[in-house]
């Protein structure tokens, strides 16, 4: 799964996704802290929220994560 892992998220953000990945205690999750683009927000429903919690967690981990100081992002 990790190739398909990295590709669910590159093309995820390719479409403008904007979430961020959370790692701790290598328990992964991610954050929305700004709304996705529509065509971002139906890709992670329809292909990656529909994962099982492993195989979405694998995808958050090639997400930018929200402890880079340069993300480009600010939580809101």
């Amino acid at each position: 799964m990790e190739n398909a892992a990295k590709d669910l998220a590159d093309e995820y953000r390719r479409l403008g996704g904007t979430r961020l990945a959370l790692i701790d205690d290598n328990l992964g999750s991610s954050r929305e802290w700004e709304h996705d683009p529509p065509e971002a927000a139906r890709f992670w429903d329809e292909k990656i929220a529909v994962l099982t919690d492993h195989e979405r967690r694998d995808v958050e981990t090639y997400l930018p994560s929200v402890s880079d100081a340069d993300n480009g992002h600010t939580p809101r």
